[in-house]
């Protein structure tokens, strides 16, 4: 299962979700920061906050190592959409990345998956590299259905889109049973998620297309699982939620996926 690390970037993003008010949220980016002691880390690392803590949290991120990326997007470039926020305004802050597709959007605010591809492409078009979550419930996976879910999300998603701007994208494979639950996709179920994935791209974007982009994984990953997800030769990172939020066990994740 296991071997040579494939040829793609290593990536490690960390959703705060509705966590940390600004002045909290930039303390603990310093946080990471000083941790890192000045090396660079040998994954690509993101930080993710909430909208009102984006603005201080590049501030403290300037000069580091560590990258921006807001945690949502409207399609739009601008209107009548109260509450929302554009790729450009994501973008103004100095964000590079942003998630589209997080389950807790899908399943509990209702987002579809013609929402998450619009959202794909609107990020895109703004200069976001988009993290796209896909990933199944516990009721689709003890009904058999993982792979129906993986296939049905990755292909409305990328469907269409040329070759480039498909590999330009970043997935996240994250079972929603396995997100801030504790349980965690063994080894083996998430290597067999990723390929789903990977046969998807090849069949939807190019033959090939599925060993090209990175696919993360994303679940209760913390510090003390995340060297054993990382070594399998399919999953390049992880998207991680809860165990972000400590700068000490969130170094250590960024330190198991770059080993």
């Amino acid at each position: 299962m296991s071997g040579p690390w494939p040829r793609r970037p290593r990536f490690v993003a960390g959703n705060w979700k509705m966590h940390k008010t600004a002045p909290e949220a930039a303390a603990l980016a310093r946080e990471m920061i000083a941790l890192a002691g000045g090396a660079r880390p040998r994954c690509e690392v993101a930080i993710c906050p909430p909208f009102p803590a984006l603005q201080a949290v590049g501030e403290a991120l300037k000069g580091s190592p560590f990258h921006l990326g807001g945690q949502n997007l409207h399609p739009a470039t601008h209107g009548a959409f109260t509450g929302e926020v554009s790729g450009a305004m994501l973008a103004a802050l100095g964000c590079q990345f942003v998630i589209v597709g997080h389950s807790e959007r899908r399943h509990g605010m209702g987002e579809d998956d013609a929402l998450v591809a619009q959202k794909l492409r609107s990020a895109q078009r703004d200069g976001l590299t988009p993290i796209v979550c896909v990933g199944e419930t516990l009721a689709e996976r003890e009904g058999e259905r993982t792979a129906e879910v993986i296939v049905r999300q990755t292909q409305a998603a990328f469907e269409g889109l040329d070759q480039a701007a498909a590999l330009s994208a970043i997935i996240a494979y994250e079972p929603v049973w396995a997100i801030g639950t504790g349980r965690v996709a063994t080894v083996e179920q998430a290597h067999e998620a990723h390929q789903i994935v990977r046969a998807t791209l090849d069949r939807v974007v190019a033959p090939g297309a599925g060993a090209r982009i990175s696919v993360l994984y994303g679940g209760s990953v913390n510090a003390g699982n995340a060297a054993a997800l990382f070594a399998d030769d399919q999953l390049d990172g992880a998207l991680v939620g809860g165990a972000a939020l400590e700068a000490a066990s969130f170094w250590r994740i960024i330190a198991a996926a770059g080993a």
